[in-house]
């Protein structure tokens, strides 16, 4: 079959065609000349830039396609790349099993075992590989294991790779975090994940990860309390030298404590700036986190936080169930991640269910119960149970709940504003549909943007937004999943007109707000109140 359509190829005289038969029967030695021979051509277009690159003399749009263009060179090449370090790891594999039997004949000894071979092989693939692409080896043996995931069972997430459909980092990231699985796994994991392409065209890193984290617990829904506690045992601190006398402290702790320490640092920032501070946002952060640290006079004083832990009932009371829970201002996690931290404050709340919120020997995690619904197909949410009435800062949170993070086209900052997806200057409205959660940068969108609109029909798509430029490059982005359930959201059929429900959409609980009996609160102050973008 293959013979066939290369030869229809050649005879239809295609010069692309004939390239990619000629290369293909010539082997990696043509496929380096011929990389070889690009390299060379880029590289010389670099060193006229003012014949290219002139504005003046250029359109816009033809800088785009250029763009365009390389990102997709860059892709296609990122994914050879990953089949030629694994074939350099599996061709030294053999030349060792090789040597070692040649050796073995001569003295009449034994063979050493194949796992010490593979592994020779790639330690010694990833010190090539690091010295021709100028990484560290230990960057470069991550990345090996990472390249071999995709090459054996991935093929879907590598062929998205090779279409320019997903970056390098996401594949990369991907495989990273399928390590844990059985290639089996892996394989269902990786076709998962694939049905979810379409969905993810303008996901950024954050949306990402949470989809992985749905694609792995469908792929090994008993494996979640293992793989947790696994990476539990191995939480650290590190520092890494910066630039210019600064350095980088990183902490690998619980997705729970992550979520409180970024929460109490913002605060303590919009605290500070809000009584005049002039540092920024994140300089103050840094300050108060070292501060505190070392306990010099300006740390922070003890106060209570509010964190939003999203779980369904029946995962947070029987742990066989293999729905995940999220974090708000973290993500998904495993439900093994919170399940732990909120036992003893659930069973407080049973026993001590008529003693007042006051009481002094308390527990010192408290958790309210409130009860949230999702879309019964986009799985987003689209309701919350609520006796509160202050309608803006009710809102607010609801649609920080559902967005998680900005809603930007690939952004994964902090929501840092609730915008109108339609200008309230142009008569849009001020309500959940209308509503997105937006930091800083992408609420100034009418300056970057010639629209920002919703699309398609809430009752069968969700809340989807659609981002166009001004060049027509446009990328579509989705309210987050609540449970993150992989597998693909086909329209329903045209033929069954789409009724409003009559039932409420499914219910779930959530773990974390400032409102009365139907929240759960996990240590609530009060919080700024929220800005309303345009």
């Amino acid at each position: 079959m293959t013979l066939a359509v290369q030869d229809l190829g050649a005879a239809s005289g295609d010069p692309h065609q004939q390239l990619i038969d000629a290369v293909r029967a010539g082997g990696p030695g043509a496929l380096a000349e011929e990389l070889g021979d690009r390299a060379h051509g880029l590289s010389a277009l670099t060193g006229f830039p003012q014949q290219l690159f002139t504005p003046a003399h250029q359109s816009a749009e033809a800088f785009r396609e250029v763009i365009g263009s390389l990102h997709a060179l860059r892709s296609a090449i990122d994914a050879l790349e990953t089949h030629a370090v694994v074939a350099l790891a599996d061709s030294l594999t053999l030349r060792r099993q090789a040597e070692a039997r040649a050796k073995a004949a001569q003295e009449a000894g034994e063979e050493p075992p194949p796992a010490q071979l593979l592994r020779a092989a790639s330690r010694e693939a990833a010190r090539e590989v690091s010295m021709l692409t100028r990484r560290s080896p230990a960057s470069a043996s991550h990345s090996l294991a990472a390249r071999r995931r995709l090459v054996a069972d991935m093929p879907v997430m590598l062929s998205a790779l090779a279409d320019s459909q997903v970056t390098t980092e996401d594949a990369y990231r991907t495989a990273r975090s399928f390590a844990p699985l059985t290639p089996a796994q892996r394989r269902d994991a990786d076709r998962l994940l694939g049905e979810r392409l379409p969905y993810l065209d303008g996901a950024g890193s954050e949306e990402w990860a949470d989809a992985r984290a749905a694609a792995i617990s469908l792929a090994d829904p008993d494996g979640q309390a293992r793989r947790h506690q696994h990476a539990k045992r191995e939480r650290h601190v590190t520092v890494r030298r910066g630039e210019h006398g600064m350095a980088t402290v990183t902490a690998h702790v619980t997705a729970l404590d992550a979520a409180l320490i970024r929460k109490r640092l913002t605060l303590e920032a919009e605290r500070l700036r809000a009584a005049g501070d002039g540092r920024g946002h994140q300089a103050i952060q840094a300050d108060t986190l070292v501060d505190t640290l070392l306990g010099r006079s300006e740390s922070m004083e003890p106060v209570t936080l509010d964190i939003g832990v999203i779980i369904t009932d029946h995962v947070l009371l029987h742990p066989g169930a293999g729905d995940l829970a999220q974090i708000e201002g973290y993500g998904t996690v495993p439900a093994e991640a919170v399940r732990e931290s909120l036992r003893g404050p659930l069973d407080a709340l049973v026993v001590d269910a008529d003693r007042a919120d006051g009481a002094d020997d308390g527990p010192a995690l408290r958790a309210v119960l409130r009860k949230l619904y999702e879309h019964p197909r986009t799985r987003e949410l689209v309701a919350v149970e609520s006796r509160a009435r202050v309608f803006p800062p009710a809102l607010a949170r609801f649609i920080r709940l559902r967005d998680r993070t900005c809603r930007g086209p690939h952004c994964n900052a902090p929501i840092r504003h609730i915008d109108h997806i339609r200008p309230h200057a142009a008569g849009g409205e001020t309500c959940l549909d209308n509503g997105q959660g937006a930091c800083a940068f992408c609420n100034d969108k009418e300056q970057q943007l010639a629209s920002v609109e919703r699309v398609g029909a809430p009752t069968i798509d969700g809340h989807v937004v659609e981002w166009t430029t001004r060049l027509g490059t446009t990328r579509r982005t989705r309210a987050a999943a609540l449970t993150h359930r992989c597998g693909p959201m086909d329209p329903l059929p045209c033929d069954s007109p789409v009724q409003p429900p009559t039932d409420p959409p499914t219910p779930t609980e959530s773990l974390g707000s400032t409102e009365p009996p139907e929240t759960t609160d996990l240590q609530a102050p009060t919080e700024p109140e929220d800005r309303t973008g345009n």
